[in-house]
């Protein structure tokens, strides 16, 4: 058996935390441009938890950059994915395992287009998530925004947000919150830059303009957490016999997570309230603190302490950090 919506009232209980029929009725509150695992593993857990606890109360439309080449995971199992985290948590050990019912369907940009822009006129939509790889934020001044679709991704964002500004005429209370979780410094300020550029390059009218700068808040993000995607192949038939159905979405985490996001918009921190639900997430009025205790503190120490591992003779990182001496 696949996992899907009808095989939840029959799972085991071995599930740490599953859906409920009500959450599949959530409106679609985020748009996100990435299906990849760190998306997955990390804001879309977020929403996930939130979701469950009645607090965000919105699902996620994906977009991604490829077409689906047959019959997607995604649809057959009907946006449902198992998010296994595993590793140490507070000196215990954590195996849990989560289904994540977040996601409310995947859209193309290839080959949906048009379904993406329709996603423009739903009034309850209220944020754009994006991981698109550290090169995915450039800017390509020949990028035709009026494409099938727009070839970059700020091209993608743009035409999204023209079109979400022409249904609405203009309303500035239907501006979104536009937060990238790609690894580079500044990664809001960034986009809106490119973005703007665009805007200007191709000679959108003076209203449009102010409307993209003044109704839309881009904010500097950083993510942190180890999502090294699916299971190796025998830990995922063991973990699909433990479950007893097969996920072919199924991804694995660490279990500490962090997702900081940048902001002194009041509007921002109310219309994220997932970040109520979880310690992991901080709005924070400068991220530059977590930022300097991600690069220094955990990731020096960590490349620190795997050569002086390597010196002591140690193959793996793991068994380097068992030694007691």
């Amino acid at each position: 058996m696949q996992l899907s919506k009808n095989l939840i009232p029959e799972l085991n209980g071995t599930i740490n935390s599953k859906p409920t029929e009500g959450l599949f009725q959530l409106p679609e509150r985020v748009l996100q441009f990435g299906t990849g695992v760190l998306l997955r593993g990390l804001p879309d857990y977020f929403i996930d938890k939130a979701n469950k606890k009645g607090i965000f109360n919105g699902r996620v439309v994906i977009v991604k950059s490829t077409a689906s080449g047959g019959a997607d995971a995604f649809d057959v199992q009907e946006g449902l994915y198992t998010h296994c985290i595993r590793g140490l948590h507070e000196q215990k050990m954590v195996d849990e395992f989560i289904i994540n019912a977040s996601v409310s369907r995947v859209l193309s940009a290839t080959t949906q287009w048009q379904d993406v822009l329709a996603c423009a006129a739903n009034p309850d939509l209220q944020a754009v998530i994006s991981n698109t790889t550290e090169v995915g934020i450039v800017l390509l001044p020949d990028d035709n925004i009026k494409g099938n679709p727009p070839v970059s991704f700020p091209g993608k964002l743009l035409a999204f947000l023209y079109e979400r500004y022409k249904i609405f005429q203009g309303d500035p209370g239907k501006g979104l919150i536009i937060v990238p979780t790609e690894l580079i410094t500044d990664n809001g300020a960034k986009l809106q830059s490119i973005v703007m550029e665009l805007a200007h390059l191709n000679k959108f009218d003076y209203a449009f303009l102010d409307w993209l700068e003044t109704a839309n808040c881009f904010c500097n993000s950083l993510v942190d957490r180890i999502v090294p995607g699916k299971l190796p192949k025998e830990q995922q038939k063991e973990a699909e016999a433990r479950l007893g159905y097969q996920d072919e979405l199924m991804i694995m985490s660490e279990p500490y997570s962090l997702w900081a996001i940048e902001t002194v918009n009041k509007k921002v921190k109310e219309v994220l309230s997932f970040a109520t639900t979880d310690n992991g997430v901080v709005i924070t009025d400068d991220i530059n603190k977590f930022r300097e205790l991600k690069l220094r503190l955990l990731n020096g120490t960590h490349s620190f302490s795997c050569g002086l591992a390597h010196l002591a003779g140690f193959e793996t990182v793991k068994e380097g950090m068992n030694d007691g001496e």
